[in-house]
């Protein structure tokens, strides 16, 4: 049992998973863990602790809307992953020479689960998440209903739609509005039963970590996207132009929130976010650059590059963040 609690640790922290022989091996818990992607969870998981650390320092916090918010929006972040994965397989962007089937296990082209364990699988999860919406829908009203509606709608039209946003360039704003403003302005209007602005302008900064992520992931698969019809943002944009945004964004994200806290949005405390500067700066440096031509020795995560360091980056500063946030709720 300790064996397997720590397989299902790893999941949602290594980069990024074992090989689909020895996964195969797994127990089924492992198994859809590491199909679903749980590494990148953490990324929804913040959002609701930056919500409901905005709902404390507003004297708004409940434990229980928390709750609910917290494994809500990872679920719902669990859906949108393997559903992406779905819908890539059934369009036939998820081939064996793909770059999605070469840094983790793809759920369906892997063999590492069967297509009804995953719709299985998928329906539990939408199941859950229906439940928890509907919850906040009777306890809140009108207020949760928009929000709701807004993720159920992005969802959808990311990756599922006949045409999906993240073909025709528009997938890197959806990750955006999703994680900065749905997420947590979102999640702060379910906590504290009502809107808040202030929310808004908080959940900028993050929103603009994690569309850095995944404008650094269709950039390192931009010449295949290209090849398949798959017009994310890079494709459309070249390389070197979408590398030059990603800089602006991870910039951007540190001149947002000294703004937000000169103008008295934010406490102080918000500025120890400064301790993820170095790998910020290291973001910026490698994304300044041409991806080498191969991994270098022991690189993992391959062919994944400009991600990477992103996610790197995303994950300290969120939790900085979250730090800063803290501090001023107390």
């Amino acid at each position: 049992m300790r064996s397997r609690a720590a397989l299902w640790l790893g999941a949602f922290t290594g980069f990024y998973r074992p090989a689909v022989e020895e996964l195969r091996l797994l127990d089924p818990v492992s198994k859809f863990l590491y199909a679903s992607r749980s590494v990148i969870l953490v990324i929804s998981a913040q959002a609701a602790i930056i919500a409901g650390l905005l709902a404390a320092a507003d004297g708004r916090f409940r434990a229980g809307a928390f709750a609910l918010v917290l494994l809500g929006l990872v679920v719902a972040h669990m859906i949108s992953n393997l559903s992406n994965d779905y819908f890539g397989y059934k369009r036939g962007h998820d081939t064996p020479d793909s770059p999605r089937m070469r840094y983790t296990v793809h759920p369906l082209a892997s063999g590492v689960l069967e297509r009804r364990h995953l719709l299985t699988g998928l329906a539990i999860l939408a199941a859950l998440g229906a439940a928890i919406a509907a919850w906040f829908i009777v306890e809140r009203g009108w207020v949760a209903a928009a929000f709701v509606a807004g993720g159920v709608a992005l969802m959808f039209l990311y990756d599922a739609a006949p045409v999906p946003l993240k073909s025709i360039g528009l997938g890197e704003l959806a990750v955006f509005l999703v994680w900065g403003p749905l997420m947590v302005g979102g999640g702060y209007a379910v906590i504290a039963g009502q809107v808040s602005l202030e929310a808004i302008y908080a959940s900028l900064p993050y929103g603009l970590g994690v569309m850095s992520i995944l404008t650094g992931k269709h950039i390192d698969q931009r010449e295949f996207d290209a090849g398949k019809g798959n017009r994310t943002l890079p494709v459309l944009i070249g390389e070197r132009a979408a590398r030059a945004l990603n800089v602006v964004t991870v910039a951007l994200i540190y001149v947002v929130i000294a703004a937000l806290i000169l103008a008295g949005r934010l406490t102080p405390f918000a500025a120890i976010v400064v301790l993820a500067l170095p790998r910020a700066l290291r973001a910026i440096a490698v994304m300044r650059r041409p991806r080498p031509q191969a991994a270098p020795a022991g690189y993992v995560g391959w062919p994944l590059w400009y991600h990477r360091v992103c996610l790197q980056h995303n994950r300290l500063f969120g939790w900085l963040y979250i730090a800063g946030l803290a501090a001023g709720a107390l």
